[in-house]
């Protein structure tokens, strides 16, 4: 009797000691319009319904259920889901160094870019991309930020980070590529060879929390070996990072602009080609077959012809630029034409963050409609991040990201890149 007692008391003392969670925060969001991408429609009157972080309904008009004391009104605004950019790199941005691209280079390190890289995020939230993907960071800088933005301690996007990028001894990946031969760069790099080395290398980056693995199929522009598309890992290396990163349940992003790369690349099964510059119709047909995604970041040629020769970079590279940029708008328009899979990528941080929405123009003078352009940073995109049940769509369950800007995007598609106002998560960040 006496345990009994005992036992009623330590459960009474429980229940009157326990602290009833609030109940979730319940908001109402109305503006004149909203952009399902998913439906590829414009909803008149909006009312979204929003419990915590989550949507709970859409709908045209109607009244405000009871329970919903807290409302924002837009006015004459355009409601879209939070944007989403499949290609960034938040630990690099023109603006971090000095202007001397080789003192920067010796004198810049992976604490400086780390310390930079909150405003970077912080830049790409209140452009209105409340998520990204990662592809490439110094000594796994990205998957640091992406875990002190998941536990709300800065302001940031999601991220989906794929920590350092993989690539052969003296490609794209290889910083001392172009260097005397005693200048050598020490610390966490992504050099490696050889089938063996590069599946043991894809494991060490799932094991530091990697989201995604980036290799570079490819030679590319900004780094200092001569060709820009010449491919620089075999059929069996390809083949073996895709077949491990895949067994570990990564999907895998590949950096190509020569159209061999990007055919190699296919062939070994990624997920996603990132650039695209010089694919072929033989390429385009793969990539269909495939279910390959391909992201062409057609904004950033503008940005590099105008300031990089100012930064002090070298000729070779803005030399590599003029050959890709009227080319790869061109195969863009190919792949549109083509019907291929597209999201949107930027490549940010090639140019300044929070930019990114310039690219809509662009992709929008080559061939898309402003629809098919805000669904490749949408829905399209939230696809090839398997994050569609997540994000990229206002539909019941998703995350509660919305924006809003003044005005209909679709009638002028350069209004994306003036966000007002940016919802995350149920959460005013704009």
């Amino acid at each position: 009797m006496r345990r009994l007692l005992c036992v009623l008391g330590l459960a009474l003392a429980t229940t009157a000691g326990a602290v009833e969670a609030p109940a979730p925060r319940q908001l109402a969001v109305t503006a004149a319009r909203l952009i399902a991408p998913e439906q590829g429609k414009v909803i008149e009157h909006p009312l979204v319904l929003i419990q915590g972080d989550r949507i709970i309904e859409v709908r045209s008009g109607g009244a405000i259920p009871a329970g919903y004391d807290e409302r924002i009104d837009l006015g004459d605004a355009t409601l879209l889901p939070g944007l989403i950019d499949v290609h960034v790199h938040l630990d690099f941005d023109p603006t971090f160094g000095s202007g001397n691209y080789y003192k920067d280079i010796l004198t810049l390190g992976p604490i400086d870019t780390a310390v930079l890289a909150p405003s970077s995020a912080r830049r790409t939230l209140e452009a209105g991309f409340t998520t990204v993907r990662n592809l490439g960071s110094n000594q796994y800088i990205d998957i640091a930020l992406r875990n002190a933005i998941d536990r709300g301690q800065i302001p940031g996007p999601r991220i989906l980070a794929a920590g350092i990028a993989l690539g052969a001894t003296g490609g794209h990946a290889d910083g001392g590529t172009g260097f005397a031969p005693n200048i050598e760069f020490h610390g966490a790099n992504g050099v490696v060879d050889g089938v063996d080395a590069i599946r043991q290398r894809v494991r060490e980056n799932v094991k530091r929390g990697a989201d995604v693995i980036k290799f570079m199929a490819g030679a590319g522009v900004l780094s200092n070996e001569e060709s820009v598309g010449a491919a620089q890992y075999t059929q069996d290396e390809m083949n073996a990072l895709v077949d491990e990163a895949h067994r570990w349940g990564r999907k895998v992003a590949a950096h190509a602009h020569g159209a061999e790369a990007i055919k190699m690349a296919i062939k070994a099964g990624v997920d996603s080609v990132e650039h695209c510059s010089f694919i072929d119709d033989e390429g385009l047909k793969l990539a269909r077959q495939r279910g390959t995604w391909l992201d062409f970041d057609v904004y950033n040629d503008d940005y590099i012809l105008s300031e990089y020769a100012k930064l002090g970079v070298p000729q070779n590279q803005i030399d590599k630029e003029k050959l890709v940029g009227r080319t790869q708008r061109e195969s863009f328009r190919r792949a549109v034409r083509a019907g291929e899979k597209m999201a949107f990528g930027t490549d940010a941080g090639v140019y300044p963050h929070g930019w990114n929405a310039k690219q809509f123009a662009k992709m929008v003078e080559w061939g898309m409609t402003p629809m098919q352009a805000i669904q490749a940073a949408t829905t399209q995109a939230a696809e090839l991040l398997g994050w569609s049940d997540k994000v990229g769509s206002l539909q019941p369950g998703r995350y509660a990201d919305l924006i809003a800007v003044d005005g209909d995007p679709l009638t002028d598609i350069s209004r994306l890149e003036h966000v007002r106002f940016v919802l995350k998560g149920g959460e005013v960040v704009k």
